[in-house]
């Protein structure tokens, strides 16, 4: 709290960061009330994000307690080195205020969300582009005068709550505004909206703020392992996939092959799991002593090769009924209320093209005039709302194409890549086995559709000719696993054509 001197009143100033759709004016809103109400004067400001996660919001209050016969002059903004209270509704952002100078070691009381939100920055990343979160947290440690942190929106969530109802509660029970904890519920309980869960998430957030020791990191999803091979299949048809799994492959990849099984047989059907199988046996006769290694990357890789993302695959998962279940959840919708969700589409002339039967699109690719009239037509953006039913049966549509599947143009293309890719890999398990397993590996490049998807096969291609062109180095293995790491690192391709150059290698 900042007082100039003993005869000033006191004025307590917060800095809150929220995304769209977190609540932060709400927060605001409550915080204003709960010092008026206490006879304190409120002021609250607001600086609006640039879009969904490009920015937050940063909100700005005043509280200065009673003054009888004056009206004090409040500041717009807040000012680096003058914040006593930061609420972040995301742990990038309370990253970032720190950056802003909003944080300070002697003053500032944090209280955030640990969850992550990622940024347009990360997801363009071709491989993990997630931030380091263990180094946002050892920052906000070394720079806060008292930290309160958890996932305040699983908390939210787990009480049919929203995560400003969470943050006001680790707010109430940090002891960081000179009110009590039944004054900050008397505020929620006047808003008269959601009061009941909003209640259980608050005081639920009380108890973690009072809490002695900050809750352990959460594991990285990156690092989730395979899950046991199931002994019985959910369907009589496709435990003869799990049979031969256990008959013809070593049992270190059986885990491994299971997952790739539930893959490819969700993604078609359970023939594809055959062919899947087909594929992993046709590597693993040339793998010699490396057979265990290379039967887990193959089981990893040739699953996601076979599982390629097109519009059938894209509208299949928006369709599903448990994405729905999961957005109601997300929204705390209750059972009566309507949900609704708007999805936006732009595929490509090439994207439609690619479900044609393969000789229908090769008759339209020689003639590019009416290529040129269609492409118009076809490639722009659509706007699908699932909630309805024309939006719902548009999609089902596309989705019951996927018996149709293996006719289509994309599907010959996609299997032609697959099959140069495992003809290459099959021959240099003969030579360097290492190098031909980091082979497998770079299929990792190649993920979603459109143009992401273009991006991403134009640079597994590219350590596809570098794997034949590093052949015979002693190092080769290893040099094709720098390559691939690189290209994974940026959108841009810097990282990728820089490694290439280290290693004399054309780009």
């Amino acid at each position: 709290m900042s007082r100039l001197n003993p005869l000033q009143p006191r004025c307590i100033h917060l800095a809150i960061l929220a995304l769209g759709g977190q609540g932060g004016g709400v927060l605001v809103d409550w915080i204003v009330d709960l010092a008026e109400h206490a006879g304190w004067t409120a002021q609250s400001t607001s600086v609006a994000g640039v879009a969904q996660r490009t920015g937050a919001t940063i909100y700005y209050i005043e509280l200065i307690e009673p003054t009888p016969g004056l009206r004090p002059v409040m500041a717009q903004m807040a000012v680096p080195g003058d914040v006593d209270v930061l609420i972040a509704a995301e742990l990038m952002e309370a990253g970032r205020a720190v950056q802003r100078g909003f944080v300070t070691p002697d003053r500032t009381t944090v209280i955030a969300s640990n969850h992550r939100t990622f940024s347009v920055e990360e997801k363009m990343v071709p491989g993990n582009g997630v931030a380091d979160s263990e180094a946002v947290l050892a920052i906000l440690r070394q720079k806060s005068r008292q930290l309160v942190i958890d996932d305040m929106q699983a908390l939210a969530v787990s009480q049919g709550s929203v995560i400003s109802a969470s943050l006001f509660g680790a707010l109430a029970g940090s002891g960081a505004l000179p009110f009590s904890q039944a004054e900050f519920e008397a505020v929620v309980e006047r808003s008269g909206v959601g009061v009941k869960p909003s209640l259980a998430a608050l005081r639920a957030a009380v108890g973690v703020a009072q809490r002695a020791e900050p809750p352990p990191p959460a594991a990285d999803p990156m690092l989730t392992a395979a899950r046991p091979l199931p002994e019985r299949a959910v369907a009589a048809g496709l435990q003869p996939l799990l049979d031969r799994i256990r008959r013809n492959f070593p049992k270190s990849a059986w885990n491994w092959l299971g997952e790739g099984i539930a893959r490819v047989v969700d993604y078609q059907d359970a023939a594809y799991g055959h062919e899947y199988l087909d594929r992993v046996g046709h590597v693993l006769a040339s793998a010699g002593e490396r057979q265990a290694e290379a039967a887990i990357e193959a089981a990893r890789w040739i699953a996601v090769a076979m599982s390629y993302d097109d519009v059938i695959r894209v509208a299949d998962l928006k369709t599903r009924g448990e994405r729905s279940a999961r957005l109601r959840r997300e929204v705390g919708a209750q059972s009566t209320d309507v949900v609704g969700s708007e999805e936006y589409f732009h595929p490509r002339l090439e994207e439609i093209m690619g479900l044609l039967p393969r000789g229908l699109a090769d008759w339209l690719d020689a003639w590019p005039r009416l290529k040129a009239r269609l492409s118009p037509m076809l490639d722009r953006g659509r706007r699908i709302q699932t909630h309805t039913l024309r939006g719902h049966l548009q999609l089902r549509f596309m989705a019951g194409l996927r018996g149709r599947r293996r006719g289509s143009r994309r599907h010959a293309e996609e299997t032609a890549h697959l099959e140069a890719w495992l003809a290459e890999v099959q021959r240099l398990l003969s030579q360097d086995a290492v190098l031909a397993i980091e082979l497998l590996r770079c299929r990792r490049l190649v993920k979603g559709y459109s143009d992401t998807h273009a991006r991403g096969s134009s640079r597994f291609d590219r350590l596809q000719r570098a794997a034949r062109e590093l052949a015979g180095r002693p190092d080769a293995g290893a040099a094709l696993g720098r390559l691939r790491e690189a290209a994974l690192k940026d959108s841009e391709g810097h990282a990728l054509a820089a490694q290439l150059q280290t290693l004399g290698l054309s780009a």
